[in-house]
């Protein structure tokens, strides 16, 4: 496989979108780049940077979404989640950090290899269709976060993503929104962030915590975005609870991947 600068343009762009989201303090309950390691926590980003690289090639010479290509982005994906265990120090340690962020990024990566000049709306339409083809050699084995999604009748990350990616698109507007208002650039991505909690249904929430602690990050950060709620107290209740919004930075990660790219 010939992987050329472009290819390996768009994959440093994926992940210097996901090691933005790592150093954006505050975050409600997500790591904190001055509390966690945060030579770690780039370093399992990183290790996703050949992945990407892949899938932006293995697109750029298919040259359309189809089967083929679909087939091929889910086995890269899979070799790609398996050397970022290693990078985390192996699967017993339970989920990395970056653990899921591989198949929204995956997906755009692939789809802006597609559509190099493509707008935000173009590359998420892209991705959504790749998103709904059949992958036949995907493991037919149950997840947590599927098995939440079946449970609760979430979208979960497919159903995000077989839909174009909506909170991709609903933390671009917000970034843009933030910024044309004159926020600093921690301010907007912080509120492209709350802006994607409010509505996510995110399935590993549902596993951990239930319909109610899913209500609990999205209520609270409504609270924030209205101003009735400090930030910081935000986190510190989500922390007191355990409650991990990580589907909502990856999902920020790829909407501040998109932006990286205009």
């Amino acid at each position: 496989m010939i992987v050329t600068r472009e290819d390996e343009g768009l994959a440093r762009a994926a992940v210097e979108g996901l090691v933005a989201v790592v150093e954006l303090t505050p975050k409600p309950g997500l790591p904190h780049a001055r509390e966690a390691d945060p030579a770690g926590l780039r370093w399992s980003a990183r290790s996703l940077e050949p992945g990407f690289a892949a899938m932006a090639a293995t697109a750029r010479r298919t040259g359309e979404p189809g089967r083929a290509l679909r087939s091929e982005l889910g086995a890269i994906g899979r070799s790609t989640e398996r050397a970022m265990a290693r990078a985390d120090g192996g699967a017993a340690v339970g989920p990395g950090p970056h653990h899921g962020a591989v198949w929204p990024l995956g997906l755009l990566v692939a789809a802006a290899a597609l559509a190099p000049r493509g707008a935000t709306e173009e590359v998420t339409a892209l991705a959504g269709r790749l998103a709904a083809l059949p992958d036949a050699r995907a493991p037919r084995m149950a997840t947590p976060g599927s098995a939440a999604s079946v449970r609760y009748g979430a979208a979960g990350a497919k159903g995000e993503a077989r839909a174009g990616f909506p909170h991709v698109r609903r933390a671009s507007t917000a970034l843009r929104t933030a910024r044309n208002a004159g926020a600093r650039e921690p301010e907007a991505r912080l509120h492209a962030l709350l802006a994607v909690m409010t509505t996510l249904q995110d399935t590993g929430l549902l596993h951990t915590a239930g319909p109610h602690g899913l209500r609990e990050v999205q209520d609270g950060a409504r609270e924030v975005l209205a101003g009735r709620l400090a930030v910081d107290d935000l986190d510190l209740r989500l922390r007191e609870r355990g409650l991990r919004p990580r589907g909502s930075g990856h999902l920020l990660a790829a909407a501040l991947f998109l932006d990286g790219l205009r």
